[in-house]
């Protein structure tokens, strides 16, 4: 009944559906890794916002190389704003209005950390920025620490020399116009200034695992339906004969 399986062609077409099959439940499991990546990643940042915040020349020394283990590390930091070298970053969107990130180098004692204050609108586009100043003096701020964001391979470049507006805050190609860059920039949580600009950042939050597990369940369904589909057209095949003498 299903000697024709046997044939070249079928043969060919079975190892096809094992192949189809198999890259389909190849990438169901990527996905899986990929939502348990994505929920660890999620627990272990949550951990550490949660935590109580060290001393910013503490955490740094405490890292050393270990860069990566500074991702949302919260901080206290007292030193002094230096907005005369305020950096804006552009390409930022405020309740639909668009506008900048207002980056402004913090001295403390160990070095200068970029200490992201929050939004202000697009015509304020000029740094330092006169409307919203941060405080003067030695001050004490709470910061969440957060990884340089390096170009990406495709990226835009920025230009040679002192850069006043940038695409995105990537310490290497700053450094290169602030001494004794900290390995991280911090986004302002306390102790920034007023209650108006710049507009102050949200916090994060890691409740959000990504769409990973739905698309491991699609690809493990489009293998479902591959096999079930060859199933149902050896089947379909094998009875024909059968039909054809039922209706004779």
């Amino acid at each position: 009944m299903y000697g024709f399986l046997r044939s070249p062609r079928w043969i060919a077409g079975l190892i096809l559906v094992a192949t189809v099959t198999g890259v389909f439940v190849a990438l169901g499991n990527w996905q899986l890794t990929r939502h348990r990546e994505v929920r660890l990643d999620n627990e272990v940042f949550a951990a550490r916002l949660g935590a109580d915040p060290i001393t910013l020349g503490v955490m740094l020394a405490s890292a050393g190389p270990s860069v990566d283990s500074l991702e949302y590390r919260r901080a206290v930091a007292t030193g002094i704003f230096q907005p005369a070298d305020e950096v804006l970053v552009r390409n930022h969107v405020n309740n639909g209005t668009a506008g900048f990130h207002v980056v402004t180098p913090l001295r403390f004692d160990e070095g200068t950390i970029l200490v992201n204050r929050g939004w202000v609108p697009l015509e304020l586009d000029t740094p330092p920025i006169e409307a919203a100043p941060p405080p003067s003096g030695t001050v004490e701020v709470e910061l969440l620490l957060r990884s340089s964001q390096p170009i990406p391979p495709f990226g835009r470049v920025e230009p040679e020399g002192e850069l006043d507006v940038v695409n995105r805050i990537d310490l290497e190609r700053l450094s290169e116009q602030f001494q004794d860059l900290a390995p991280a920039w911090a986004q302002l949580v306390d102790g920034g200034g007023s209650a108006g600009l710049p507009v102050a950042l949200d916090a994060p939050t890691f409740d959000d695992n990504g769409p990973h597990l739905a698309y491991a369940g699609q690809w493990f369904l489009f293998a479902l339906i591959t096999l079930v589909g060859a199933g149902f057209l050896i089947r379909s095949t094998a009875t024909k004969p059968a039909r054809r003498k039922y209706k004779t």
